[in-house]
């Protein structure tokens, strides 16, 4: 006897006729994202300029028959993209072009972004999740979060799990296991080549990464590959990662709304509450369990003084692109994000003013 569906949940994408979002759409089609009883309503949202080659990928979502596809509207107005939205995957930026320096780039996708988060804070569903893949991600999730004054900071969050997954498919290749065998790796930071991979806490099978993979190789070759990593594939193949970039989104959103393994961490760009001692109100990729569609950052793991340093340069970095686009960033908001935090004592974490449901009543919503 088959399953009932449940009710659909609408998933506004940006930047949905480009390559990750149509590689991301194939997916969510499928059931990857939510499971085989979970229909979609999808809001694809383009520039005015792209609106044929979006037609074209409606034409062909509609053409992959997926029984999950509920329904697809197509909208070059942010408003009537994001409205009553339970999911945002924001994949559209502007790229770096030839010549360009990156505090131009921060610019430029400081004013998309900015925008981005007002629509979302005036037309979503209160309880939106909010994924930023358009790169720089982690800086752009603050400006959307910043621009979204009725919106909890917890529900705009950036993507490091492309790193993550490269880590592990990697490190499995390296070490001759399946990379679902692995646990508890990190990806601490920013989004960039000053990201920093962590397997001092992971283990395979139980039996910790660090006696499996020799010290010199990680700290010599295997950081600056996981760093370099999109680098290499743009330099091989002409483009940015787009089938891991699309696969990566879709396990961020995953583990956010249906939970982590309890023996595992996911990687997840959030804003800082001043765990680990980083700055509040940035953007920063921790280790997270995610619960009943809450994600909470891992508690009290032990950095030895090489990562202390590493994490010290990349949150460094974060400080720097913050400063880059302060003109952006609304006063209303400041307080609020440079003074944000959770209570995780007696093993139970509290945010004022956090009000999501869960998957589950998420899914009741029209």
């Amino acid at each position: 006897m088959s399953r009932p569906m449940k009710r659909p949940v609408r998933i506004a994408v940006t930047g949905a006729a480009g390559n990750i979002g149509k590689a991301l759409l194939s997916q969510i089609g499928a059931g990857s994202l939510f499971g085989p009883d979970q229909p979609v309503i999808l809001q694809l949202i383009e520039l005015p300029q792209a609106i044929d080659q979006l037609r074209g990928a409606a034409m062909e979502l509609e053409d992959c028959a997926f029984p999950l596809v509920h329904s697809i509207t197509l909208h070059t107005d942010s408003a009537t993209g994001f409205a009553d939205a339970h999911y945002a995957f924001l994949i559209g930026a502007m790229p770096r072009k030839q010549g360009m320096e990156r505090a131009d780039l921060l610019q430029a996708n400081a004013e998309i972004f900015s925008l981005q988060g007002r629509m979302i804070n005036d037309h979503a569903n209160p309880d939106v999740r909010v994924l930023v893949v358009g790169n720089p991600c982690n800086t752009n999730a603050m400006i959307a979060s910043r621009n979204a004054p009725d919106l909890c900071p917890t529900q705009f969050t950036a993507m490091s799990r492309l790193d993550h997954n490269r880590m592990a498919g990697i490190l499995a290749n390296r070490i001759g296991y399946n990379p679902a065998n692995l646990r508890k790796l990190i990806v601490w930071g920013n989004h960039s080549a000053t990201m920093v991979p962590d397997i001092d806490h992971g283990n395979c099978f139980g039996q910790p990464l660090t006696e499996l993979v020799d010290d010199k190789w990680f700290k010599d070759v295997f950081v600056e590959k996981i760093q370099k990593r999109g680098a290499e594939i743009i330099q091989t193949c002409g483009h940015s990662s787009t089938l891991s970039a699309a696969r990566s989104a879709v396990d961020h959103m995953n583990s956010w709304a249906n939970g982590t393994r309890a023996d595992d961490y996911a990687s997840m760009g959030v804003i800082s509450d001043g765990s680990y001692g980083i700055t509040k109100g940035i953007h920063f990729s921790f280790p997270v369990h995610c619960n009943y569609g809450r994600y909470q950052i891992v508690q009290g793991l032990q950095l030895n003084p090489w990562l202390q340093d590493m994490i010290k340069r990349t949150e460094d970095e974060l400080l720097k692109e913050r400063e880059l686009v302060q003109d952006l960033l609304p006063k209303e908001t400041e307080a609020r994000h440079n003074n944000f935090s959770r209570d995780y004592s007696n093993g139970r974490e509290q945010t004022s003013g956090e009000h999501f449901l869960s998957a589950q009543k998420i899914s009741e919503h029209e």
